[in-house]
């Protein structure tokens, strides 16, 4: 279900890796990702516009690669669009983003939950 868990500020290509991987709960390869992509309806996809989007992903902090032979494989640092968001926030704005979530979170024991985890990850 397309867009469903859009991560906002991701770009489409982005979003349906992220997709992907979610949907995956296990480690995938770029050609892993590459296939379950271009197996959908839509325009074909390029072995190496995947492959950047991966890399600018674990750029971003969302993707985690580790070493598979000669290639990487992928898996999803982040549970959900609102993990994305966040790190998002938190790379673009530092200390202040933090503190404006702690003082969120205060009024919100659930919401403090969710942050402590996703600061633990």
């Amino acid at each position: 279900m397309p867009g469903a868990r859009d991560p906002g500020r991701l770009g489409p290509l982005e979003t349906e890796v992220m997709e992907t991987l979610w949907a995956a709960r296990t480690p995938l390869s770029v050609r892993e990702v590459l296939d379950r992509l271009n197996g959908r309806p839509g325009q074909a996809r390029a072995y190496t516009t995947v492959m950047t989007v991966m890399s600018r992903l674990a750029e971003k902090g969302v993707l985690e690669r580790t070493r598979d032979g000669k290639g990487y494989r992928y898996r999803a640092v982040v549970d959900d669009a609102a993990g994305v968001a966040v790190r998002e926030v938190v790379r673009d704005f530092g200390e202040a983003a933090v503190a404006q979530f702690v003082d969120q979170a205060r009024a919100d024991p659930k919401l403090l939950r969710r942050l402590r985890k996703l600061l633990d990850e």
